[in-house]
Parts: C-alpha cells; structure tokens; sequence
C-alpha cells in the first residue's frame, strides 16, 4: 500500500488532472445530460480505469486507499464522470472476481483500455436495487439461456459495451455478462433526472434474448453474492464521491464569500455564514477521515470494512447534502441559478443519499450490524470462565 507521502502525492495528480480534464466539462455534461465523447479515452490514458487490476491485466494494482482518493477528486470535479468510473469499475471487479479466465481474457483488457465501457444492470423498475425482489427472468434452454424483465436507470447504459446483469434462474439468482449488441436487448435513453444527469442513464429490455451459457458468471444460485460484492466497491466510490461534492461546495462557498459583500460587510465576517463555513469543514474531515478507514480495512481484508464502508457512505453522502444545502444558501439567488456550480452540486448531492443504499437503508443497517456486534461481543464475555484462585 502506498505510503502517506505517496498518498497526498497521488491526490494531487489526481486533482490536477480532474480540474483540468474533467472539471471544465461538468457543466456541458450536466446541460446536454451525456458525457463529452473524449472523456473515456482521457480517463483510460490516465491509467484511471480499473486501476485496483493486477498487472496481468494491465491494472496498477492500486490500494484502497489510494483509489478512494482518485473518486474523491474525480467527483469534486464532476459527478457524472465519477459515476462512469463507479459502474465501469465495478464492471471490471465482477469479471475478475467472478469471471472464468475465459471471460477475463475476453473483456479485462478492453475494459481497461477504455475501448469499451461496462455497466452493471440490477436496478428495476418494480424492485429498485433489491436483489431479493428481481423479476428478470433467465429461463434455460438447451444452450444457453432466455432472458425477459427490465432494468432501469442503469448508469452509463446509453454507453456500455458490456452489462453485468441480475436474474432470476428457477427462482435462484444468477449474474450474465451481456454484450451490447445481442439481439433481444433493446436500450432506451432516460433523461431529465434530478442530478448526475450526465451519467446517460437507460432502460434495458429483454424481450426472448437469447444469452449463451458461456455468459453466466459463476454458477446459478450465485448471483446474489456476485451482486453485493460489486455493490460494496460502489458503495466506497459512492462515499468518496460524495467526500469530493462536499469539497467543491466547500470551495465554491470560500470563494464567493470573500468576494461578495451584503450589509457593509464581506459575506465571511458574517458570524452565520461561518457557522455554515464551519460545519462543512468539520463534515469534510469527519468524512474523509471514515472513508480512509474504509479504504485501509479493504486493503487489510479485514471484515469490519463491511461496517466502515456503510457508515463511510452514510456520513459522507449526508454531509455532501447538508455541504449544498448550506452552499446554495450563502449564494443566496445565484445559488439557485445555473451561472454557479452549486446548483449543480445540490441536486448531485441529493442522488448520493439514494444511490448504492438509500439514507435509510444505510441506517437500517449500520444499526443492524451494530446489534451483531453487540451480541458478538456479550457471547464472546459469557464465554470467558472466572479464574478462581486456589489459597
């Protein structure tokens, strides 16, 4: 794992490269709601795509830690952009984890290359993001499989040459790799979303398509497990992502309030203007200092990182709200104008409390896992016998 110095070093060069690649495009991908045709191709120069790959696959074998840096940058920059990476990457993850090496062979490096983009397709339009409730079905037949159902608000689907999908296979969950192009598979553009509105969102239907054995990852009964793997990958990107909204509210708002003067006085001796100030700044730490956590329990395997990764989403996708919110008000009018980016960061920051773990579901399970714990630990002091000492 990379060092401390390391680590600062690296976020440098990934925030220079977000601000001068990525950052002077949010507003475009934001009006015209698709990202600009070279930004793959800047991202894959960069080594950006998959990093956490091992060499064999051309990846940097990049920690934790030091990837949750470069999504942090990326979505200080824009949050469309970040959304790419989230499903391309946890694309990329699912096929090295849970790929044959005939399918790592196939798609690992063209993934990593950016000569094509992946998608992970769960979501659905009577099940949202709940594995348990999914209705597209994978029927079996002599070689192959026969899909029907539709996913909807696939991130990137506008874009992907490649989907991870979810199914129903004889009521056990099953995951496929399903190529763009295969007949049977409609994709429809989905606009006018609340924010990120730049990640091309679509709907995907399956109608009778026809999908080869040699698609299905893994074995029927896994899809579930394949899914929530790829799932806790996104949710640290997510995290880190919400870490990098918070930073460029927090930016935006020192800017404008030293150079904008209301009742005598510069907006930043305004003693409520600080407060707002202030709690940004503690949010932001409190926040990246949780996803760090996150990051390096990845790294060490260690089993608490479930936990960490729940709360690390949680503290950072809800100070990222509260970061706009407070943003927005200190431009006061121009805050609720397109001419200043806070407005675009509000209604970014508001898809961060609902995607990869709604708000609620965070705190559903956080308290959950801290229950586990609880009673982890109590068995654990009922087990130990009292030493009686022998006089």
């Amino acid at each position: 794992m990379d060092g401390p110095v390391m680590s600062v070093k690296r976020q440098a060069e990934f925030h220079n490269f977000a601000q001068q690649r990525v950052a002077p495009h949010a507003d475009e991908h934001d009006r015209t709601q698709r990202l600009s045709d070279s930004i793959v191709t800047d991202l894959a120069t960069q080594g950006h795509l998959a990093p956490f790959l091992p060499a064999k696959w051309g990846g940097a074998a990049m920690d934790m830690v030091t990837y949750g840096a470069l999504h942090e940058e990326i979505g200080r920059a824009c949050s469309s952009v970040r959304s790419l990476l989230t499903v391309h990457d946890m694309a990329s993850f699912t096929i090295f984890r849970w790929g044959s090496e005939a399918q790592r062979e196939k798609w690992l490096q063209p993934l990593r290359k950016g000569e094509l983009t992946g998608a992970f397709a769960i979501s659905e339009p009577n099940a949202g993001s709940d594995v348990n409730g999914i209705e597209t079905s994978a029927r079996p037949v002599t070689d192959g499989f026969i899909l029907n159902g539709q996913k909807k608000w696939i991130t990137c689907g506008q874009l992907a040459g490649v989907f991870v999908v979810l199914a129903s296979n004889e009521g056990r969950s099953a995951a496929f790799l399903i190529e763009r192009d295969l007949p049977g598979l409609t994709i429809e553009p989905l606009s006018g979303v609340t924010g990120t509105r730049g990640s091309m969102l679509a709907l995907l239907t399956f109608k009778d398509c026809h999908v080869p054995r040699t698609a299905m990852l893994g074995q029927p009964g896994f899809g579930n497990p394949i899914a929530l793997s790829a799932l806790g990958l996104g949710r640290y990107s997510v995290a880190c992502g919400s870490l990098g909204i918070a930073q460029a509210c927090l930016d935006a708002s020192l800017e404008y309030a030293a150079r904008t003067r209301r009742f005598g006085a510069l907006l930043k001796e305004h003693q409520l203007v600080q407060r707002m100030i202030t709690g940004m700044i503690a949010d932001i730490s409190a926040s990246r200092a949780l996803c760090r956590l996150a990051g390096s329990l990845k790294d060490e395997k260690d089993p608490q990182e479930i936990l960490q990764t729940f709360i690390a989403k949680y503290q950072a996708s809800t100070a990222a709200m509260r970061a706009a919110t407070d943003a927005v008000q200190i431009h006061g009018a121009n805050g609720c104008s397109t001419d200043y980016p806070v407005e675009r960061l509000m209604r970014d920051a508001k898809v961060m409390e609902i995607i990869e773990g709604s708000t609620q579901i965070q705190q559903i399970t956080i308290a959950d896992l801290g229950y586990q714990e609880f009673e982890r630990q109590r068995r654990q002091a009922s087990d130990v016998r009292p030493v009686q000492l022998v006089g």
